[in-house]
């Protein structure tokens, strides 16, 4: 079993390596040939009623297309089926999910007479982010009133599907032959929460060409600077990067670099790096030094990157259309058709 998940279970014997990811009774099982693969199912056989489904294509709402390009994956048939259930299906499409400088607020509009609806809908669209990494930040924000939804906010929510409509077919992309190394980019948007003034972490790390990790996710804490925003956001990352190296290892993948996290705030790094921990920066928590002693043990590499060039604005606020195009193309989401 491996340590970073305990549904993962990998295999090595005479440098050929075996692997059985498992969830509930359904699993997938990966191996270097397949007269190995048709071993593990016989061993699996002897104790538990196996039934063959053939080559991975459909996996718990999941699609998967392997060409000799490399891999996609996607949830088309689960967003059609999602506009189909609220009857969206014959809507009008629209290019981004979020319109720029909308600012939501927990009690602007009138109550909605059917606060189920929006939060069966938001629920479903929550399961659609896990390979929809465009629309996180829109849900996460609509996420936030699921306990008493106003009007303005399920008018964002059939924006949101406009925009699944618009890009059904769209999904990740995993291109064959790349090389097979973690980069990070963590950001965070300041008091970006109108409600609370707390600031929005985004982060999102890529392996090859593919993306495998990403988060919009609202601070607990409200922070007293742009600076602990960012370093807070860049703290998160860091555990998300400690997990993503354990589960390297566990599948036999050397790790054996300090993973490079982008930040765009030059006072993020120099507090990640600095020895000395100034009396002004004290108000920021202790278990956030974390992020520093990663850095020490060279695990993790904070680096300098452009604004324009940071891909986890995605993550953190709401952009103008041609923004939004060009950090979801540096992701590579596509459409597959």
């Amino acid at each position: 079993m491996a340590h970073a998940d305990s549904s993962l279970f990998v295999k090595i014997k005479e440098a050929k390596i075996a692997i059985v990811l498992v969830y509930i009774d359904d699993l997938i099982i990966i191996e270097d040939d397949d007269v190995e693969i048709c071993q593990t199912k016989e061993n699996l056989s002897v104790r538990f009623q196996v039934k063959e489904l053939g080559e991975l294509k459909h996996f718990l709402g999941f699609e998967v297309d392997q060409t000799k390009e490399g891999l996609f994956l996607c949830q088309q048939k689960y967003a059609k089926d999602l506009l189909q259930r609220f009857g969206m299906l014959e809507c009008k499409p629209i290019s981004t999910p979020m319109e720029a400088n909308v600012k939501l607020c927990a009690h602007a509009g009138k109550d909605l007479q059917d606060g189920a609806m929006y939060r069966q809908l938001v629920g479903s669209l929550i399961y659609l982010t896990l390979t929809r990494l465009d629309i996180s930040y829109v849900v996460g924000v609509v996420s936030r009133y699921m306990q008493q939804p106003k009007k303005p906010h399920l008018e964002v929510v059939r924006r949101i599907l406009r925009y699944v409509k618009d890009t059904i077919n769209y999904g990740l992309f995993y291109k064959k032959g790349d090389e097979v190394k973690i980069v990070g980019y963590c950001d965070a948007d300041y008091a970006g929460d109108h409600d609370t003034r707390k600031s929005t972490t985004g982060y999102v790390f890529k392996l090859g060409s593919g993306v495998v990790s990403w988060c919009s996710k609202r601070q607990p804490t409200v922070s007293l600077s742009t600076t602990e925003a960012g370093y807070r956001a860049a703290a998160m990352a860091a555990q998300e990067s400690t997990w993503l190296i354990q589960l390297m290892k566990d599948l036999h993948q050397s790790i054996n670099f300090a993973v490079p996290l982008y930040c765009d705030n030059q006072y993020d790094i120099h507090l990640a790096e600095n020895l000395v921990f100034h009396a002004r920066t004290k108000h920021v928590e202790v278990h956030y030094h974390f992020l520093r002693e990663k850095v020490l043990q060279e695990e993790l590499e904070v680096r300098q990157v452009k604004s324009k060039d940071q891909v986890a604005d995605l993550f953190t606020k709401e952009l103008s259309t041609a923004r939004f195009r060009k950090l979801r193309d540096q992701l590579i989401m596509k459409s597959w058709c």
